[in-house]
């Protein structure tokens, strides 16, 4: 349980919810939620919050983490290169859909308690 007796996942998609509206805001619009795909038995699979598209085209994959303080580093500091990997993979998966795949990034939105940091191009695919 997390706190005040919300369960992790409510409030993981409550922090999600918060991060879309202010992307949204910012001229981003929504293309996918939760995209999730499974590598197989001997590989992690991975998942993508949120994928949107930018107004020049560019999609964005979002990874949102959310603490309740900054303490530890924080949320955008929880995201080490294992999930970075896993968000890398989920989207080159994802990308195999489209015919030709557009420019990409991947940010992070990171939520300490009320605070909410948009980190543009947090990290990269290589």
């Amino acid at each position: 349980m997390a706190q005040g007796g919300q369960t992790t996942q409510a409030s993981g998609a409550e922090a999600e919810d918060r991060a879309l509206a202010h992307l949204q805001a910012q001229g981003l619009r929504l293309v996918e939620r939760n995209y999730r795909f499974a590598a197989g038995r001997s590989r992690a699979g991975g998942e993508i919050d949120l994928i949107l598209r930018e107004r020049d085209g560019t999609l964005v994959f979002v990874e949102v983490r959310s603490r309740r303080s900054a303490a530890q580093g924080g949320a955008a500091a929880s995201i080490g290169s294992a999930k970075q990997a896993r968000i890398v993979r989920a989207a080159q998966h994802y990308l195999l859909r489209l015919a030709a795949p557009p420019r990409c990034r991947f940010d992070v939105v990171a939520i300490d308690g009320e605070q909410l940091h948009w980190l543009r191009a947090a990290f990269d695919a290589g």
